[in-house]
């Protein structure tokens, strides 16, 4: 049996983030993130992150509750979205820096908390002038 060289995994379709209190983590991401509200089913809440669908999931019985990746969001304007989640109440890690030169733009991030304590952050490719 071969393989398929041409075969490669590279959209993806949903992340899943597991929470402790659907209801506070449906509130957190929907008013305070501001993140389009698509459906909820028993104990998953769905959103839509610009075609990528994100979980929020209770953990299922012997599920661990922890160890989430963490999710980056693109915004164009790092310091007004960092202004705007300050002023809905995100509790941020650090403000908005400079992570790396990359020669025609400066990738700039800052990482904030959930309502689960998730690690989430944001950040802009800020081209040079």
């Amino acid at each position: 049996m071969g393989t398929d060289q041409t075969f490669g995994l590279a959209q993806i379709g949903q992340i899943a983030i597991l929470v402790q209190d659907l209801e506070r983590a449906l509130a957190y991401y929907r008013d305070k993130l501001g993140i389009r509200f698509l459906f909820r089913v028993s104990t998953l809440a769905f959103f839509d992150c610009g075609g990528v669908r994100l979980m929020l999931s209770l953990p299922e019985r012997g599920q661990a509750s922890g160890g989430n990746s963490i999710i980056y969001f693109t915004v164009d304007d790092i310091d007004a979205a960092y202004q705007e989640l300050l002023a809905r109440g995100v509790p941020f890690d650090d403000r908005p820096h400079i992570i790396a030169n990359m020669g025609t733009y400066d990738l700039w991030m800052a990482f904030f908390r959930d309502s689960e304590r998730n690690l989430l952050g944001i950040m802009s490719e800020v081209q040079h002038v």
